[in-house]
């Protein structure tokens, strides 16, 4: 189905009022706690424990994804679960509060292993820690993004929210990242340790100052949103539900046959960026060579290309319409992400902090970066207008049970995507716990060998699968005029009626 632009639209119905600039920074405030807890995941924890403490790489990734699948289950419970809970503070608020300080408590423990245990005991460790940190990131994460089709419903307003979002989840998490590379890497070379990235001790500040800008973020997104509690939408007062109707509710919600071509092509595209981002420490520091101060220029130029990316997502939706733009922006992505490391093995850019090959790879990691960030609002806002769609359906609003399964896929980032960076590794033969100049040239080109076919395969299937994504512009405006006429009224937004 080919979605009509912006210009060419002629949908009835009267456009949405835009959301202040105010509401929109709080509510996109809140994802800088999940962007600080998925960068320290994703970029520095297979590191830390791997090269830093002196745990199996494999280890790492199975911990991980061991918690990923025992946490599997709170996903979708904490979705249904908050998309029909009352109480004088709505139905999202009650769970952000609640998951402020354990979230940046269990967060801040896992950078601080204790001396001396054993390679299995921290196995255990780093299992439980990334247990609790992921079950109790769900009960913020979810409610919060469930607000967006909350707070509006029009088609290219959602884009532009949830471009907030997308942009303080990418700040929060590279401004721990930049901290690391500018300031506590340097301040922790010792004669015994040159080289900071290796120092336990800056982990542990890490863990300290980044739990604590989780609390913040997610404390500040919960007050700055908490005055729209009045207009959010309100549950239907029903009789009490049996797991017998939870479980076919939550079958016959997720039965929409675009909220699963979306599921499909996000889970896929998780898994491709976890894999990036847990490697891309390993390709910055030995397949490239840089230095710390270099490696923190790519970091904060990243500040610059996030919001590049969130900016261009309107545009994208008014122009192309969410789906063709996100297919056409997934195919390109795939293409541009490979072509430094493909230079590499060739013999084109050289490793050693060459002054040429920096800038190559600086160049084509921010448009790269650029292209994910817009990319994954489109792709999110998308997740937003099947709720309308949902509900001409089934006759219910459950943002929290599609939003959950959002927030299971961006877990998959630190699981699977972990777990395949750990056989990647392994398949190069990377020794565990070895300095740049302790690995040899093969192992270099071996990394890059087994990288290259594997994104490419996960970056170029995702839009394929997009492409059953059949929800438009207008067949969102008529899911609107559907809901409307059924409650009687046009001026009023799916939801708002229910007492």
């Amino acid at each position: 189905m080919t979605e009509t632009p912006a210009s060419a639209d002629t949908t009835p119905g009267p456009k949405k009022p835009r959301l202040p600039f105010g509401l929109k920074t709080a509510y996109g405030a809140g994802s800088a706690a999940f962007g600080v807890k998925d960068a320290g995941f994703s970029y520095f924890l297979l590191i830390f424990y791997s090269q830093v403490i002196g745990v199996d790489a494999r280890l790492v990734g199975l911990a991980l994804t061991l918690a990923l699948i025992l946490d599997a289950v709170s996903d979708p419970i904490v979705g249904y679960w908050s998309d029909r809970f009352r109480s004088r503070w709505g139905r999202r608020h009650p769970f952000m509060y609640f998951a402020i300080a354990p979230t940046a408590l269990w967060f801040t423990l896992l950078w601080i292993p204790p001396a001396g245990w054993s390679e299995t005991a921290l196995f255990f460790y780093v299992l439980v820690l990334a247990i609790l940190t992921r079950t109790f990131i769900t009960f913020f994460e979810t409610p919060s993004a469930a607000l967006a089709p909350e707070l509006t419903s029009d088609y290219d307003e959602r884009s532009s929210l949830l471009s907030y979002r997308s942009f303080f989840g990418w700040t929060g998490g590279n401004a721990m990242t930049v901290m690391m590379f500018f300031f506590l890497f340097p301040a922790f070379v010792t004669e015994a340790i040159p080289n900071g990235q290796f120092n336990r001790d800056a982990y542990s500040v890490y863990g300290i100052v980044a739990g604590a800008l989780m609390a913040v973020a997610m404390l500040a997104s919960a007050l700055g949103t908490h005055g729209q509690i009045p207009r959010l939408i309100r549950p239907e007062v029903g009789p009490r539900a049996s797991l017998g109707s939870i479980a076919k509710d939550i079958r016959e919600t997720l039965a929409n046959r675009s909220f699963v071509a979306l599921l499909l092509a996000a889970i896929i595209a998780a898994v491709g960026a976890g894999l990036a981002s847990s490697l891309s420490v390993y390709f910055s520091t030995y397949f490239w060579g840089f230095s710390s101060e270099r490696i923190a220029l790519l970091t904060l130029a990243i500040f610059f290309s996030a919001f590049l990316g969130a900016a261009l997502a309107p545009m994208a939706t008014r122009k192309l319409g969410k789906r063709n733009a996100a297919v056409a922006l997934g195919v390109l992505s795939a293409l541009i992400s490979p072509i430094p490391i493909a230079l590499r093995l060739s013999g084109v850019l050289t490793g050693g902090n060459d002054e040429t090959t920096f800038w190559v790879v600086f160049a084509f990691g921010q448009i790269d970066v650029c292209l994910v960030v817009c990319l994954q609002v489109l792709v999110v806002s998308m997740m937003a207008d099947i709720a309308e769609d949902s509900e001409t359906r089934t006759g219910r609003r459950s943002e929290g049970l599609f939003f959950s399964a959002n927030t299971f896929i961006a877990k998959l980032v630190t699981g699977l995507g972990v777990m395949a960076a750990a056989q990647v590794l392994n398949f190069a033969g990377f020794p565990v716990g070895a300095q740049p100049s302790d690995v040899g040239e093969d192992a270099l080109m071996r990394l890059g060998t087994a990288y290259i076919p594997l994104i490419l395969l996960l970056r170029l299937a995702t839009p394929l699968v997009l492409l059953g994504y059949t929800l438009t512009r207008q067949s969102h405006q008529s899911n609107l005029d559907l809901l409307a006429s059924r409650r009687g009224s046009g001026d009023l937004e799916p939801g708002r009626d229910r007492a």
